[in-house]
């Protein structure tokens, strides 16, 4: 008898095996159970069967996801709930088949965790609209993925996932309990952890009728953006921005969340055709800042601005990215070895936070020359405190070798003096 005719759900192992593939490219750490990826797929066919056994049979019950406390850029911490290598199978298969479902629902607008989105799109049409808009509302909702409320957000969910088994395993994954460092288990009464698979999607749907569907409803004619728990609207005076401020800060309250109070500010677009003044003439979004700076126009004149370039937050969590490589100490290996450990961050920081002035990014170059000619200081008897040296001999294989890094490409000969 075929096992699927027995079985309370219809769930085709083909999902299951698709599923494992989308994990298996997004990597990840381990959950509470300390099974990694590899060792994950030592025993594959057996693995996953079993997900689909209990799937399919509604015996699947998640395991606890484990707290990883994560370092914010600009201090502080947040709490990812890293969920097992199973159970990261199990959230793929129900948010594959929900997100056909939702997707046709969510607006343009809304960039945050979709497929054919990205944050650069966020990026690109904030900085249009900049142009055209003197003023915007810069909001933050805190810990968003903390304090969903469970009643509203499978009010949403039921509305457009009939999809029965997806719904009672979205029901236990919501209550799922979170293991902290020291074994303790803490249960769960609101909230959907952030770095679960299906979280944000669920997070999406949620601010969908939060703020998208609202927003589109009482404001039609101001334009806003959102990415996950990060947002903008965009208002023709300040008088409009302070009134939408307060109207969005009731709406957050009405569905049981809270604004921001110091991520959350109106900033004036100032440019060279705009006069006024006002306190706060810049914002921070998705890693860039958007502030008035010089500019050449097709005539090659300079004029000022407002517009994005790599935020000094995100500057910092680079070179503190780098330091953390150890490269200076690391002696033992060879120029052409750092090169291939570093270049994928480095191309990684390159088509994110080079889109946009480029130029930005150039303390970040240095700083990773630095780095290297240190290196070269400590491996090279020869050039112990000699760094004028160290960086000749640095800057000589970058112009022999321009390939080598990628950031080589966009330096100078000089970033090396």
């Amino acid at each position: 008898m075929d096992a699927t005719k027995t079985k309370p759900f219809n769930i085709d192992k083909k999902l299951v095996y698709d599923a494992y593939k989308a994990v298996k490219v997004n990597a990840g750490a381990a959950g509470v159970d300390g099974q990694s990826l590899e060792q994950f797929a030592q025993d594959l066919g057996r693995n996953l069967y079993k997900i689909w056994n209990r799937m399919s049979s509604g015996s699947y019950f998640p395991p606890p996801v484990r707290a990883v406390p994560i370092p914010k850029k600009n201090g502080g911490q947040r709490i990812l709930g890293v969920p097992t290598v199973a159970d990261r199978v199990a959230q793929m298969v129900v948010k594959q088949v929900v997100e056909r479902t939702v997707e046709p629902v969510f607006m343009p607008d809304s960039y945050g965790y979709r497929p054919n989105k990205s944050a650069l799109d966020a990026i690109g049409v904030t900085r249009e609209r900049c142009w055209k808009y003197d003023w915007v509302l810069e909001f933050d909702i805190r810990g968003l993925f903390d304090n969903i409320d469970h009643t509203l957000l499978l009010r949403a969910v039921r509305k457009h996932v009939k999809c029965e088994w997806a719904l009672l395993y979205i029901e236990r994954w919501l209550t799922a309990p979170m293991e902290l460092e020291d074994g303790t288990r803490v249960g769960r009464t609101r909230g959907t952890p952030q770095g679960g698979v299906v979280s944000p999607i669920l997070a999406n749907l949620f601010l969908h009728y939060t703020f998208d569907a609202w927003m589109t409803r009482e404001y039609p004619d101001l334009p806003w953006c959102r990415y996950a728990d990060d947002g903008l609207v965009h208002c023709r005076t300040e008088a409009e921005a302070v009134a939408l401020k307060a109207a969005l800060a009731a709406r957050l309250a009405e569905c049981q969340l809270e604004m921001h109070p110091d991520k959350t500010k109106i900033v004036y677009c100032k440019d060279g055709r705009r006069r006024g003044s006002y306190p706060s003439t810049q914002f921070e979004f998705l890693g860039y800042c958007f502030r008035p700076r010089g500019a050449m126009n097709r005539k090659h004149k300079m004029f000022t601005g407002f517009g994005p370039q790599v935020s000094a937050s995100s500057l910092k969590a680079m070179r503190r990215k780098i330091r953390e490589l150890r490269i200076r100490r690391r002696t033992h290996i060879r120029l052409a070895d750092i090169a291939r450990e570093i270049n994928p961050i480095l191309q990684g920081w390159l088509n994110y936070y080079g889109r946009y002035s480029p130029s930005g990014m150039h303390s970040v170059w240095k700083y990773v020359n630095a780095t290297l000619i240190a290196w070269a200081m400590r491996k090279y008897k020869r050039y112990n405190g000699r760094k004028i040296q160290a960086g000749q001999m640095i800057g000589s294989i970058a112009n022999k070798r321009r390939k080598l890094f990628v950031h080589w490409h966009q330096s100078t000969v000089g970033a090396f003096a």
